[in-house]
């Protein structure tokens, strides 16, 4: 995946249908002709007004919204129909800060639009809104329409409808069915006044004043807290997402676990950052479970501690390197070899044709070192300049640090940006031709990606080849949340690409010895159940060992809720099969709030 920071960053200013709003405040009420709140949304995810001028559509004031782009608020009719597939609140979009207040009765008068939270190329379902308002406030102080409860009985086991073939996969044209399906549920709500109430929380407070909680307390319930995603048809469809109305220093601070005790309520939003979003105006009241760190158990003499690390775009500008490095020494015990993914250059972001990060590695040595750890030696091979994707001008890259004291690193020279890595047999038996080497750089699968980087290890006498993989990110893809159901993964086609190409190299590598051994590990960015991996892994060439986990462990990373594997190591047969080895992803990074990276370190133990 893109690092969240730099992928939100990247889309904070959305596009907005620009609108003036005009307010009268009236002293007598006014009369409303029949135009309802549920006839604008109507019974699919379009309103059947959309783009069409509507008049005095009445509803009381459930919140409002004064900051950010999309400045507007909420009205919800008290009154509403028998249809459950009609929702009976709507957004109005004013652009600048509404002149209405909670409680206020109000007649709005303006276009009904269908805006897509990131534009239409997302894929993303539309909101219904009245922009360019002509608002008449009618009275102040009224009871605002009792919130809606949203629990494990309300949302329905299935996710979505299929798509509608003939739209192009799209659901927006169906008659929703808020009784069969979950997405259907939550549009038919859209709008609306909604709570839920003591929900644990199943992804941790972001820097964007947001969680994720779960109303289905067991649904794929890990044994700290999480909600694992474990095939593409475990959306998990009890995760919300929670923002606020209030003040960004009150909202909660929370972990994977914890729970919002008491009701949290509020109107019921749609956004291209997870969907469906209980905007709250009342937040319940942090309980914490207290979830702690986790640390690996140290590899005895005789076992080789292979990990992968993505330390999200590290360079020498970065606070996190006492932290980082306490994290290698205590919580991954010092591991022999470590592939560290998004190491940037030796000035970071700067774009300036700087590739070197001989820097970078020596401020994470040294700290390494300060941490009580052991003084490690790397390898790595500069990118070409701004051709490896990434942060413009950060030119991350693999690198590998591993213990001398405890392993060798056998180099052979010629390996550059450009140059691809061979195998040939010495004495009977698989070598590089570079060490390290870089694995078919010229190949378009890596335009504009990370290329493998390959090395030659030797510990107590026996030789491990060792891959270290950045794949292409997911971005592009479509959100489960999305109108096309199911979602497209358009990144899918470059990391097939991409691990055709490993696998390739890990063939030649066992063709020549049959029983060598050759990990391929690192930022895998697709999970353990995917087609990317299942490339990879080819006829038994490789194998995930992340599925020596139970199914409820197998995850190293939390995106909108969903705990789920991006970083994996893959093992050959002569290591799977000595069934002497043990995987642990460490919890350190993605259930907490106070993460340095957005992954989990990964770490086997095996004896060569």
């Amino acid at each position: 995946m893109p690092s969240k920071k730099s992928a939100r960053l990247a889309a904070l200013t959305v596009a907005a249908v620009c609108s003036a709003a005009s307010t009268v405040i009236l002293t007598a009420p006014a009369h409303a002709d029949s135009m309802r709140i549920h006839d604008v949304q109507g019974s699919t995810r379009i309103s059947p007004y959309a783009g069409k001028q509507v008049t005095d559509v009445a509803g009381i004031v459930t919140g409002v919204r004064t900051y950010g782009s999309s400045r507007g608020f909420w009205i919800q009719d008290p009154t509403p129909d028998d249809n459950p597939a009609t929702s009976e609140g709507v957004f109005v979009f004013t652009s600048s800060n509404p002149k209405v207040a909670v409680g206020d009765s109000v007649l709005v008068s303006g276009t009904v639009s269908e805006y897509v939270p990131g534009g239409a190329s997302s894929g993303n379902q539309s909101l219904t809104e009245i922009t360019k308002p002509v608002i008449t406030v009618v009275s102040s102080g009224n009871a605002v329409p009792a919130a809606k409860v949203i629990d494990a009985k309300s949302v329905p086991a299935a996710y979505s409808p299929e798509g509608d073939t003939a739209a192009g996969g799209s659901v927006n044209g169906l008659t929703l069915e808020p009784g069969k399906y979950a997405l259907d549920y939550y549009e038919s709500l859209e709008g609306e006044n909604v709570q839920v109430a003591d929900t644990r929380v199943v992804g941790a407070t972001d820097p964007y004043t947001e969680l994720w909680v779960t109303v289905k307390p067991w649904e794929n319930r890990n044994r700290r807290g999480g909600t694992v995603y474990g095939t593409y048809d475990s959306q998990n469809t009890g995760r919300l997402q929670i923002q606020s109305l209030g003040k960004p220093a009150d909202f909660p601070t929370a972990n994977v676990g914890d729970v919002l005790q008491g009701a949290t309520s509020g109107p019921l939003d749609y956004n291209q950052f997870g969907g469906y979003t209980l905007v709250a105006n009342q937040l319940g009241t942090l309980k914490s479970a207290g979830l702690k760190k986790e640390a690996t158990q140290k590899q005895s003499r005789g076992e080789l501690a292979v990990a992968t690390y993505n330390v999200e775009n590290l360079d020498p500008s970065d606070a996190t390197f006492a932290e980082h490095a306490s994290a290698i020494v205590n919580n991954l015990q010092s591991p022999d070899i470590v592939s560290l993914e998004e190491i940037q250059d030796n000035n970071g972001a700067t774009n300036d044709g700087t590739v070197a990060a001989d820097q970078t590695m020596t401020k994470l040595i040294d700290a390494i070192v300060a941490a009580g750890g052991p003084t490690y030696d790397w390898r790595s091979i500069d990118p070409v300049n701004n051709a490896d994707g990434g942060e413009p001008g950060g030119n991350i890259r693999q690198v590998f640090l591993f213990n001398p004291e405890r392993v060798s690193f056998t180099d052979r020279a010629g390996g550059d940006a450009t140059t691809a890595v061979g195998v040939t047999k010495v004495r009977g038996k698989a070598a590089l031709t570079l060490s390290p080497g870089r694995i078919d750089p010229a190949n378009a699968a890596f335009g504009s990606s990370r290329k493998p980087l390959v090395g030659e290890f030797v510990f107590r006498g026996k030789t491990v080849f060792v891959i270290a993989n950045h794949l292409n990110s997911k971005g592009g893809d479509q959100g489960l949340t999305a109108q096309y159901q199911p979602p497209s993964r358009s990144s899918e086609v470059q990391r097939h690409a991409q691990a055709t190409a490993i696998h390739s190299f890990v063939k030649d590598v066992l063709d020549t010895q049959k029983n060598a051994d050759v990990i391929a590990l690192g930022d895998i960015n697709d999970f353990e159940f995917s087609d990317t991996v299942k490339i990879l892994e080819g006829d038994g060439e490789l194998w995930s060992a992340i599925k020596s986990l139970p199914r409820s462990e197998r995850y190293s990373y939390v995106y909108q809720g969903n705990a789920q594997t991006l970083d994996q190591i893959l093992v050959s047969p002569s290591i799977r099969r000595g069934c002497d080895f043990e995987y642990d992803s460490v919890h350190i990074n993605s259930e907490f709030n106070d993460q340095i990276s957005d992954h989990d370190p990964q770490v086997l133990r095996f004896r060569p």
